[in-house]
């Protein structure tokens, strides 16, 4: 791999992380006009869904999933469903930076699913990673428990158990290409959220979007450009190298969210926010360094 192709790696990285941090602002100031996160979803995937088929169309990529991979990416679709519509609804209840660090907890989710799922050993390290992620969340919600809604932090906690989920899936769906991995995880995403607004009574029509059209501009165009850009970066730069560029995202969406939304932070905040941003970045190097440490061959 050339250091030009990993430098405009990270650069598609750093560049998808920051849309998706100011992405869930917008996606809050459109929710204080009615517009609620499951719309939202629900129009951002017909986006998705047109934007796959003509990338298929144009380049004649397959779209078939081989037969081993189909459950699997029906799981990965259904979880990608629930991240979206759980983390848009979150920002209705409770501040951006609380849910924003509430669903970072998703990678010590990970961790701790890891033996059960993977078979994978826990550590002391990884417990202390685990340990100090965890006492960042707490100094976020805490100087606010008060006054936060128990329906926000549920839905930001469902919206970060769904993403581990997410990821467990696509790890088991190495031979689906980009193209139909996209197109068949939004086809899937497309009923659930239909069925989740119809039966929350929060599905609108189209002329809903109209309330607040460029908060909504904002979401779903935030939304599509740092998916195409994800996959952009992560064929040019290890798994490990992208999520060290994606633990920008918690900052990006706190930071934007006092210029965008108004909504202070106190000092604690920020400390318990960089405590779960350094147990994340400390997990990703511990991660690199283990996959990195040479096999020594056996007799």
């Amino acid at each position: 791999m050339t250091s030009s192709a990993t430098l405009s790696g990270l650069a598609f990285a750093l560049s998808s992380a920051a849309l998706y941090g100011i992405n869930i602002n917008y996606a809050r100031l459109a929710s204080f006009e009615g517009v609620s996160g499951t719309a939202m979803v629900v129009y951002r995937v017909l986006l998705m869904l047109a934007l796959a088929a003509a990338a298929a169309l144009a380049w004649r990529l397959p779209v078939a999933v081989p037969r081993q991979e189909r459950a699997t990416i029906g799981w990965l679709g259904l979880a990608t469903a629930f991240v979206g519509i759980f983390y848009l609804s979150a920002v209705a209840f409770i501040p951006v930076a609380v849910a924003v660090v509430i669903f970072y907890t998703f990678p010590v989710l990970i961790v701790l699913a890891s033996p059960f799922v993977e078979g994978t050993r826990l550590t002391a390290p990884l417990l202390g990673i685990v340990a100090l992620a965890l006492a960042g969340v707490a100094l976020v919600v805490g100087p606010a428990a008060d006054a936060l809604d128990w329906r926000g932090v549920a839905l930001a906690l469902g919206a970060s158990v769904a993403t581990a989920t997410q990821f467990f899936a696509a790890a088991r769906a190495r031979r689906t290409g980009v193209v139909a991995k996209t197109f068949w995880i939004h086809l899937l995403v497309l009923p659930t959220a239909i069925l989740v607004g119809a039966a929350s009574g929060s599905l609108a029509p189209p002329s809903a979007l109209a309330l607040a059209p460029f908060a909504v501009a904002m979401t779903i165009g935030g939304y599509v450009l740092g998916f195409v850009l994800q996959f952009l970066a992560l064929a040019r730069i290890p798994a490990v190298v992208g999520g060290i560029a994606y633990c920008a995202e918690p900052v990006v969406a706190a930071l934007s969210a006092v210029i965008v939304l108004d909504e202070p932070l106190s000092a604690v905040q920020l400390c318990g926010g960089a405590l779960v941003i350094a147990a994340i970045v400390l997990n990703v190097l511990r991660e690199s360094r283990r996959t990195a440490r040479p096999v020594v061959p056996t007799d």
